[in-house]
Protein backbone atom coordinates (compact mmCIF):
# COMPACT_ATOMS: atom_id res chain seq x y z
CA UNK A 1 0.00 0.00 0.00
CA UNK A 2 1.25 3.58 -1.12
CA UNK A 3 2.06 5.50 2.31
CA UNK A 4 -0.42 8.31 2.46
CA UNK A 5 2.69 10.11 4.56
CA UNK A 6 3.63 11.51 1.23
CA UNK A 7 0.79 13.86 1.87
CA UNK A 8 1.23 16.60 4.35
CA UNK A 9 -1.75 19.19 5.58
CA UNK A 10 -0.45 22.90 5.05
CA UNK A 11 -2.16 26.11 5.77
CA UNK A 12 -2.70 26.07 1.96
CA UNK A 13 -4.52 22.65 2.12
CA UNK A 14 -3.11 18.91 1.45
CA UNK A 15 0.51 18.83 -0.14
CA UNK A 16 2.65 15.94 -1.74
CA UNK A 17 6.20 15.37 -1.80
CA UNK A 18 8.12 13.35 -3.78
CA UNK A 19 10.16 11.52 -0.42
CA UNK A 20 9.83 11.51 3.20
CA UNK A 21 13.04 13.97 3.09
CA UNK A 22 11.49 16.29 1.17
CA UNK A 23 9.28 18.83 1.77
CA UNK A 24 5.50 18.93 -0.10
CA UNK A 25 6.21 20.90 -3.61
CA UNK A 26 2.63 20.44 -5.40
CA UNK A 27 -1.15 20.11 -3.78
CA UNK A 28 -3.01 17.56 -4.24
CA UNK A 29 -6.47 17.29 -6.75
CA UNK A 30 -8.36 18.42 -4.14
CA UNK A 31 -6.82 21.30 -2.81
CA UNK A 32 -6.60 22.44 -6.61
CA UNK A 33 -10.49 22.07 -6.58
CA UNK A 34 -11.11 23.56 -3.40
CA UNK A 35 -10.50 27.30 -4.99
CA UNK A 36 -13.98 26.87 -6.27
CA UNK A 37 -15.38 25.72 -3.56
CA UNK A 38 -18.81 26.68 -2.09
CA UNK A 39 -20.03 29.21 0.01
CA UNK A 40 -21.59 26.90 2.94
CA UNK A 41 -22.42 29.46 5.19
CA UNK A 42 -25.81 29.81 4.86
CA UNK A 43 -26.00 26.07 5.30
CA UNK A 44 -24.42 26.59 8.41
CA UNK A 45 -26.45 29.30 10.30
CA UNK A 46 -29.72 27.16 9.51
CA UNK A 47 -27.71 24.22 10.83
CA UNK A 48 -27.30 26.23 13.98
CA UNK A 49 -31.09 27.44 14.16
CA UNK A 50 -32.22 24.30 13.43
CA UNK A 51 -30.44 22.65 15.96
CA UNK A 52 -30.62 25.27 18.66
CA UNK A 53 -34.44 24.84 17.91
CA UNK A 54 -34.54 21.01 18.42
CA UNK A 55 -32.89 21.43 21.68
CA UNK A 56 -34.67 20.35 24.50
CA UNK A 57 -33.44 22.30 26.97
CA UNK A 58 -34.04 25.96 25.36
CA UNK A 59 -37.68 26.23 27.30
CA UNK A 60 -35.92 26.01 30.42
CA UNK A 61 -32.79 28.20 29.38
CA UNK A 62 -35.80 31.02 28.43
CA UNK A 63 -36.66 31.14 32.03
CA UNK A 64 -33.09 31.69 33.34
CA UNK A 65 -30.61 34.63 32.34
CA UNK A 66 -27.34 33.77 30.71
CA UNK A 67 -28.52 30.05 30.48
CA UNK A 68 -29.14 30.35 26.40
CA UNK A 69 -25.93 31.60 25.55
CA UNK A 70 -24.40 27.96 25.94
CA UNK A 71 -26.73 26.65 23.96
CA UNK A 72 -26.14 29.23 21.43
CA UNK A 73 -22.45 28.64 21.36
CA UNK A 74 -22.85 24.57 21.26
CA UNK A 75 -25.71 24.92 18.38
CA UNK A 76 -22.88 27.37 16.57
CA UNK A 77 -20.94 24.27 15.49
CA UNK A 78 -23.53 21.94 14.68
CA UNK A 79 -22.19 22.39 11.18
CA UNK A 80 -18.25 21.06 12.18
CA UNK A 81 -20.03 17.94 14.17
CA UNK A 82 -22.09 17.26 11.31
CA UNK A 83 -18.99 17.76 9.02
CA UNK A 84 -16.66 15.68 11.08
CA UNK A 85 -18.94 12.70 11.45
CA UNK A 86 -19.68 12.61 8.34
CA UNK A 87 -15.83 12.76 7.41
CA UNK A 88 -15.20 9.69 9.54
CA UNK A 89 -17.78 7.73 8.32
CA UNK A 90 -16.42 8.13 4.91
CA UNK A 91 -13.05 7.44 6.36
CA UNK A 92 -14.21 4.09 7.93
CA UNK A 93 -15.68 2.67 4.94
CA UNK A 94 -13.23 3.64 2.78
CA UNK A 95 -10.64 2.02 4.64
CA UNK A 96 -12.75 -1.31 4.09
CA UNK A 97 -12.83 -0.75 1.10
CA UNK A 98 -9.11 -0.47 0.93
CA UNK A 99 -8.36 -3.24 3.08
CA UNK A 100 -11.01 -5.47 0.78
CA UNK A 101 -9.08 -4.84 -2.25
CA UNK A 102 -5.50 -5.32 -0.97
CA UNK A 103 -6.75 -8.61 0.23
CA UNK A 104 -8.19 -9.51 -2.99
CA UNK A 105 -4.77 -8.70 -4.41
CA UNK A 106 -3.03 -10.85 -2.05
CA UNK A 107 -1.41 -8.06 -0.02
CA UNK A 108 -1.05 -7.09 3.36
CA UNK A 109 -4.21 -6.08 4.78
CA UNK A 110 -6.25 -4.66 8.01
CA UNK A 111 -10.08 -6.20 6.71
CA UNK A 112 -10.81 -7.56 10.26
CA UNK A 113 -9.86 -4.12 11.96
CA UNK A 114 -11.49 -1.94 9.26
CA UNK A 115 -14.63 -4.52 9.82
CA UNK A 116 -14.54 -4.03 13.38
CA UNK A 117 -14.78 -0.64 13.71
CA UNK A 118 -17.53 -0.51 11.20
CA UNK A 119 -19.57 -3.37 13.76
CA UNK A 120 -18.93 -0.67 16.63
CA UNK A 121 -21.06 2.25 15.02
CA UNK A 122 -23.29 -0.02 13.64
CA UNK A 123 -22.08 0.23 9.87
CA UNK A 124 -21.81 -3.18 9.07
CA UNK A 125 -24.58 -2.99 6.08
CA UNK A 126 -22.63 -0.82 4.49
CA UNK A 127 -20.02 -2.97 4.25
CA UNK A 128 -22.05 -5.80 3.15
CA UNK A 129 -23.43 -3.12 -0.12
CA UNK A 130 -20.05 -2.68 -0.95
CA UNK A 131 -19.26 -6.39 -1.00
CA UNK A 132 -22.68 -6.70 -3.04
CA UNK A 133 -21.14 -3.92 -5.26
CA UNK A 134 -18.16 -5.53 -5.19
CA UNK A 135 -19.19 -9.07 -6.62
CA UNK A 136 -21.97 -7.72 -8.65
CA UNK A 137 -19.83 -5.65 -11.22
CA UNK A 138 -16.97 -8.58 -11.14
CA UNK A 139 -14.55 -6.03 -10.17
CA UNK A 140 -10.74 -7.34 -10.81
CA UNK A 141 -8.65 -5.11 -8.97
CA UNK A 142 -5.34 -3.71 -10.24
CA UNK A 143 -4.04 -1.57 -7.37
CA UNK A 144 -5.81 -0.15 -4.31
CA UNK A 145 -4.79 3.72 -2.87
CA UNK A 146 -2.35 4.65 -5.57
CA UNK A 147 -0.63 7.81 -5.17
CA UNK A 148 -0.48 9.61 -8.92
CA UNK A 149 1.97 12.56 -9.85
CA UNK A 150 1.76 14.65 -12.38
CA UNK A 151 4.97 16.86 -13.07
CA UNK A 152 3.68 18.88 -16.21
CA UNK A 153 0.74 20.61 -14.42
CA UNK A 154 2.33 20.26 -10.98
CA UNK A 155 -0.39 17.98 -8.60
CA UNK A 156 -0.29 14.93 -7.22
CA UNK A 157 -3.40 12.62 -5.88
CA UNK A 158 -4.65 9.34 -4.97
CA UNK A 159 -6.92 6.91 -6.83
CA UNK A 160 -9.30 4.88 -4.76
CA UNK A 161 -9.06 1.87 -6.78
CA UNK A 162 -7.79 1.06 -10.27
CA UNK A 163 -9.82 -2.41 -11.31
CA UNK A 164 -10.80 -4.05 -14.56
CA UNK A 165 -14.58 -4.53 -14.80
CA UNK A 166 -16.52 -5.80 -18.15
CA UNK A 167 -13.07 -5.81 -19.69
CA UNK A 168 -12.27 -2.25 -19.48
CA UNK A 169 -10.01 -0.49 -17.43
CA UNK A 170 -11.58 1.64 -14.93
CA UNK A 171 -9.91 4.44 -11.94
CA UNK A 172 -12.71 4.64 -9.57
CA UNK A 173 -13.58 7.50 -6.36
CA UNK A 174 -15.61 6.00 -3.87
CA UNK A 175 -18.31 8.89 -2.61
CA UNK A 176 -19.97 8.45 0.73
CA UNK A 177 -23.30 9.26 0.44
CA UNK A 178 -26.67 9.39 2.60
CA UNK A 179 -29.92 8.46 1.59
CA UNK A 180 -32.46 10.57 0.27
CA UNK A 181 -36.37 10.33 0.80
CA UNK A 182 -36.91 7.12 -1.60
CA UNK A 183 -34.24 5.62 0.48
CA UNK A 184 -31.76 5.53 -2.67
CA UNK A 185 -28.22 6.87 -1.72
CA UNK A 186 -28.15 10.45 -3.37
CA UNK A 187 -25.57 11.38 -6.39
CA UNK A 188 -22.39 12.00 -6.08
CA UNK A 189 -21.36 15.94 -6.76
CA UNK A 190 -20.42 16.37 -10.47
CA UNK A 191 -17.07 18.12 -9.28
CA UNK A 192 -16.14 13.70 -9.15
CA UNK A 193 -15.52 14.26 -12.97
CA UNK A 194 -13.16 16.84 -12.39
CA UNK A 195 -11.53 14.79 -9.66
CA UNK A 196 -11.14 11.57 -12.21
CA UNK A 197 -10.29 13.52 -14.88
CA UNK A 198 -7.08 14.93 -13.23
CA UNK A 199 -6.35 11.20 -11.87
CA UNK A 200 -6.25 9.77 -15.56
CA UNK A 201 -3.57 12.61 -16.25
CA UNK A 202 -1.31 10.54 -13.96
CA UNK A 203 2.64 10.64 -15.41
CA UNK A 204 3.54 8.37 -12.57
CA UNK A 205 2.84 6.20 -9.58
CA UNK A 206 4.25 6.01 -6.65
CA UNK A 207 6.18 2.46 -5.67
CA UNK A 208 7.68 3.09 -2.58
CA UNK A 209 6.97 5.84 -0.44
CA UNK A 210 9.75 5.71 2.14
CA UNK A 211 12.30 5.37 -0.80
CA UNK A 212 10.33 7.73 -2.84
CA UNK A 213 10.63 5.54 -5.87
CA UNK A 214 8.29 6.24 -8.50
CA UNK A 215 7.49 4.76 -12.19
CA UNK A 216 5.59 5.70 -15.17
CA UNK A 217 2.35 5.69 -15.59
CA UNK A 218 1.54 1.89 -16.73
CA UNK A 219 -1.87 1.89 -17.72
CA UNK A 220 -3.93 3.54 -20.38
CA UNK A 221 -5.04 6.79 -21.04
CA UNK A 222 -8.57 5.88 -22.07
CA UNK A 223 -9.62 4.24 -18.51
CA UNK A 224 -13.79 4.29 -17.82
CA UNK A 225 -13.77 6.87 -15.01
CA UNK A 226 -16.31 6.08 -12.20
CA UNK A 227 -17.87 7.38 -9.29
CA UNK A 228 -19.71 5.10 -6.77
CA UNK A 229 -21.69 6.26 -4.31
CA UNK A 230 -21.49 4.09 -1.05
CA UNK A 231 -23.37 4.38 2.19
CA UNK A 232 -26.19 2.62 4.09
CA UNK A 233 -28.07 1.48 1.03
CA UNK A 234 -27.19 -0.34 -2.13
CA UNK A 235 -24.12 1.03 -4.01
CA UNK A 236 -25.08 3.22 -7.01
CA UNK A 237 -22.18 3.67 -9.94
CA UNK A 238 -21.62 7.02 -12.00
CA UNK A 239 -19.59 6.59 -15.34
CA UNK A 240 -18.27 10.15 -16.25
CA UNK A 241 -19.24 10.16 -20.22
CA UNK A 242 -16.40 10.75 -22.66
CA UNK A 243 -17.29 14.00 -23.81
CA UNK A 244 -17.46 15.66 -20.34
CA UNK A 245 -13.87 14.59 -19.18
CA UNK A 246 -12.16 17.18 -21.52
CA UNK A 247 -14.34 20.33 -20.25
CA UNK A 248 -14.01 19.19 -16.34
CA UNK A 249 -9.83 18.82 -16.91
CA UNK A 250 -10.02 21.83 -18.54
CA UNK A 251 -12.05 23.36 -15.59
CA UNK A 252 -9.21 21.64 -13.51
CA UNK A 253 -6.62 23.21 -15.15
CA UNK A 254 -8.09 26.92 -14.59
CA UNK A 255 -8.68 26.49 -11.32
CA UNK A 256 -5.04 25.53 -10.50
CA UNK A 257 -3.74 28.60 -12.39
CA UNK A 258 -5.97 29.86 -9.57
CA UNK A 259 -4.40 28.35 -6.75
CA UNK A 260 -1.05 29.08 -7.88
CA UNK A 261 -1.89 32.55 -8.04
CA UNK A 262 -3.15 32.28 -4.90
CA UNK A 263 0.38 31.20 -3.72
CA UNK A 264 2.17 34.31 -5.63
CA UNK A 265 -0.46 36.63 -3.84
CA UNK A 266 0.28 34.93 -0.25
CA UNK A 267 4.19 35.33 -0.74
CA UNK A 268 3.62 38.97 -1.43
CA UNK A 269 0.77 40.33 0.78
CA UNK A 270 2.06 43.94 0.36
CA UNK A 271 1.01 44.69 -3.56
CA UNK A 272 -0.30 48.08 -3.25
CA UNK A 273 2.19 51.09 -2.31
CA UNK A 274 1.34 54.00 -1.38
CA UNK A 275 2.57 57.12 -2.95
CA UNK A 276 2.70 61.24 -2.63
CA UNK A 277 0.82 63.53 -4.95
CA UNK A 278 2.87 64.38 -7.90
CA UNK A 279 4.93 67.56 -8.10
CA UNK A 280 3.26 71.23 -8.59
CA UNK A 281 4.56 72.24 -12.39
CA UNK A 282 7.21 74.66 -12.32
Amino acid sequence: MTSPRLAVSTPTGRMYRRDLSQPATVPSITTVMSVAAPDLSGWAGYLAATTLSEDSRLPEALQTPGAVRPLVREAASAAERFRDAAAERGDRLHNYAEAWALRALGQAHELEAARAKLEDHGELANAAHFEAWWRDYGVEPVAAEVTIWNATLGYAGTIDLVARIGGRLCLVDYKTRGVDRDGQLKRPDEKVIMQLAAAAQAEEQNVDAEAGRWEPWPHPRNPLLLAVALGAAPARTYLATEAAVPTYFAQFQALHAAWQARQMIATNPSALTEIAPPAAPA
